[in-house]
């Protein structure tokens, strides 16, 4: 089958056979499709979507186009499961949550992407952690999941091959926010890995790449049908994204807020609780709590006990990092050579916060991609950044940023300052976690 054929009739809004779809992606897979033909594709399916049997069909295609993990033979005395997120800003939760479910008894090979538009890339932010290898080969990715409980890794070059390549270039041709193509992509990932359930973070605001409830219950659905449909028991919640959920955006800074959750140092209230429910159902659908609200007394128990944080160092150090890296988290993560404070020119409440620009500041610091080749600044970015609500007297501190030179310092200072707004009153409270969807 010609791609450019399977590539017009969706262009047309036509409807793809699972046989035209395998036949594409395995395209991709082998490098018979171009780029420029991967781009078309996912610029058509934008435009016209796909149909619940096409988005099954695609994921299965990219399920396939590499190797499926196999856990059944390595020896674990718990189920193996995962948590995705759909992307947002200072969103950390999976640097703390793989340790805290394999504190509890879970195993969890998670598969991680780089960032996408303007959200940051779990993986990006392991990349800041000097020897972390985030491609290790499949026998060490078991190893240190049999070991530690958990191994946040990217995709290797044989799982989901084609997913990796189509990531990158929905990535820099504006086709990230499709429907069909984000449910294929985390879900060919997930599938691969083996997993027995999953969790899924759905980001909806601002900051998201969905900013309509309807249109992230609408993906979370999507999710939820074709993973279940497809075997694996798969929840989801919709979590708010009209601010930073941490208190830092960029790889470095938001690490060093992973190493104090972890440890104790500090946990911001509302990356708490997303990190508390996510957790929660990971436990529920692995069978290893019978429910919600015992499922968060172990995660408390695993964070209070220091089990978390150990499991946490295994995984670093296994992985090629350094043992101590929690306990000296400031030494190994590069600073910037620039610092600034943003600083309020009023008085007054934060009521809005554009949480894209703050992305995109961080990119245009030179923490994120605008070519998929492009080299990442794991030092630069936002950090201690004010929350929706807060009291802001002319003067203080609306974020402080973290550039390589003087310009983009001030260019920082400035996209940080005009994502603010500012009023009399401080606005009505977003409750971090907003709804729960499960199977149909």
């Amino acid at each position: 089958m010609l791609p450019q054929e399977i590539i017009r009739k969706k262009r047309d809004g036509g409807t793809l056979s699972a046989e035209e779809i395998t036949a594409l992606i395995q395209g991709l897979a082998d490098g018979r499709v171009t780029d420029a033909q991967a781009g078309a594709f996912a610029m058509a399916v934008f435009f016209n979507g796909m149909s619940r049997d096409e988005c099954v069909a695609l994921t299965r295609a990219m399920t396939a186009s590499g190797d499926v993990l196999d856990w059944s033979r390595a020896g674990l005395d718990g189920p193996v499961l995962d948590k995705h997120s759909t992307g947002g800003v200072g969103d950390t939760v999976s640097l703390m949550l793989a340790p805290m479910i394999a504190a509890c008894g879970g195993f969890v090979p998670m598969i991680s992407g780089r960032g996408l538009g303007h959200t940051g890339g779990t993986l990006d932010k392991f990349d800041s952690i000097p020897g972390y290898q985030t491609q290790p080969d499949t026998a060490l990715f078991r190893k240190v999941v049999r070991e530690a409980g958990c191994a946040v890794i990217g995709q290797t070059e044989r799982l989901a091959p084609a997913d990796k390549r189509l990531y990158a270039i929905r990535d820099v041709t504006a086709t990230v926010e499709s429907v069909p193509l984000i449910t294929a992509s985390i879900l060919s990932k997930k599938l691969a890995a083996g997993l027995h359930g999953l969790t899924m973070d759905v980001k909806v605001g601002n900051g998201a790449f969905m900013s309509d409830i309807g249109a992230a219950r609408e993906l979370a659905e999507s999710i939820v049908a074709v993973a279940n449909g497809a075997g694996l028991k798969t929840t989801a919640l919709l979590t708010d994204m009209n601010q930073s959920l941490a208190r830092a955006a960029g790889n470095g800074l938001e690490m060093l807020e992973a190493a104090d959750y972890l440890t104790g140092a500090r946990r911001d209230a509302r990356l708490h609780e997303v990190t508390l429910a996510l957790g929660a159902e990971m436990l529920v659908n692995g069978g290893l709590s019978a429910g919600i609200f015992d499922a968060r007394v172990r995660l408390e128990t695993a964070l209070a006990s220091g089990a978390a944080a150990e499991r946490f160092s295994k995984m670093v150090a296994g992985l090629g990092g350094p043992t101590d890296f929690l306990e000296r988290a400031p030494a190994y993560i590069s600073p910037a050579q620039h610092v600034g404070d943003c600083i309020a020119r009023e008085t007054g409440f934060v009521t809005s916060i554009d949480t894209r620009a703050i992305g995109l500041g961080v990119i245009g610091l030179g923490g994120g991609r605008t070519r998929p080749q492009d080299a990442v600044d794991h030092s630069v970015g936002y950090d201690r950044l004010a929350p929706l609500g807060a009291r802001i007297a002319r003067g203080d501190a609306l974020g402080r940023v973290h550039a390589r030179d003087e310009a983009e310092l001030a260019a920082g200072i400035e996209a940080l300052r005009r994502a603010y707004e500012t009023g009399p009153a401080a606005p009505a409270p977003h409750p971090p976690v907003i709804e729960r969807i499960g199977a149909p």
